[in-house]
């Protein structure tokens, strides 16, 4: 390597990835992704350690156009093809309905893949919630397979998902994020397996406290435990309460909170994720933990094209992050934003 040639960042190269989104959720989207000489990481969809029921009738998605907060979607379940306007998502949906142990069989399976085999190498992402005990089981099941067959494992700890009924997101609550942080410490501190990076997936925050919660939990983490086990934060996900109608008023989606209520995304989200980005940056460097300074920020929301790429690694985001755009166009987006 010379002088001027830089490792990248978790060995993710170009800085671009998927979110953790519906449009990751199959082994041939997950195949499709992973070829792309464009996306320097796959994000997989968020799993469970048991699958995720999925009913169709109240986990949906759809794209709308967000002047006129209307859709031309003619099925409840949205469609993955492109309308003009239509830039932001609404989704009503809840976890992938495959099992984080299924996705670990994909992967190896994929990995003993001779066609596979001849790819660029680089990392899965694999997005998991549940409970801080839960967590802290994925995370060495994740470990376990870590390496294996030449897998590349990193673990998103999905902490903000809007669409669950009767649970708050815990990245909102100081002492649930230090849950998390606890339990993945002490995974880590088990040793035995290899070690795994792992990251926190927060919500869009909106006023000063939410940002100081997660620095304080993570503070508080690298106190406890000597180091700071988180090596990354994904801001952002979708916006919740929100909500999409018919010119007669109805809600375009089926939901489990009821009313159609869901998490939104895209263009609309843009401005409130360069502002996360941005402050949670800010007070990451300014953490007098050395730990906690070193956490990276992956930028999530409303990237669709070069010039919103640039905007988001200019407020600090060092990996970026595309979801809806991905489900409008499809793989092909991640070119058009790397090569403008």
């Amino acid at each position: 390597m010379t002088e001027t040639q830089v490792k990248p960042l978790f060995g993710i190269s170009p800085p671009l990835i998927n979110s953790a989104c519906p449009w990751a959720t199959t082994k041939s989207e997950l195949l499709d992704l992973y070829s792309s000489p464009h996306t320097g990481a796959v994000t997989i969809r968020t799993s469970l350690l048991e699958p995720f029921t999925h009913d169709p009738q109240i986990h949906q998605y759809t794209f709308f156009d967000p002047k006129s907060n209307s859709t031309l979607a003619s099925i409840s379940q949205g469609r993955s093809e492109a309308k003009p306007g239509e830039t932001n998502s609404l989704n009503t949906l809840g976890y992938s309905p495959i099992s984080l142990d299924s996705y670990l069989h994909i992967l190896l399976e994929l990995a003993h893949d001779e066609e596979f085999q001849h790819l660029t190498p680089k990392p899965w992402i694999i997005s998991v919630t549940g409970s801080a005990e839960e967590v802290g089981e994925c995370c060495k099941r994740i470990s376990g397979q870590h390496g294996k067959s030449n897998l590349k494992l990193m673990m998103e700890i999905n902490l903000s998902c809007p669409n669950i009924a009767g649970k708050s997101p815990p990245a909102y609550d100081e002492q649930a994020l230090t849950s998390y942080i606890k339990a993945i410490g002490s995974v880590k501190a088990g040793g035995g397996k290899q070690d795994i990076l792992v990251g926190i997936k927060t919500p869009p925050y909106t006023h000063s406290e939410q940002f100081q919660n997660l620095i304080s939990a993570l503070e508080f983490g690298s106190a406890l435990l000597g180091h700071n086990p988180i090596s990354f934060i994904t801001a952002t996900n979708t916006l919740g309460s929100c909500l999409v109608v018919d010119e007669l008023g109805n809600p375009i989606l089926g939901s489990s909170v009821g009313g159609g209520i869901g998490g939104m995304a895209g263009d609309a989200l843009h401005p409130i994720a360069l502002g996360n980005v941005k402050t949670i940056r800010k007070m990451l460097d300014e953490s007098r933990f050395e730990s906690v300074r070193c956490t990276e920020v992956i930028g999530v929301g409303g990237v669709k094209d070069k010039a919103s790429f640039t905007r988001m690694r200019s407020v600090g985001a060092s990996i970026v992050g595309v979801g809806t755009a991905l489900g409008r166009e499809g793989v092909g987006i991640f070119e058009k934003i790397n090569l403008g």
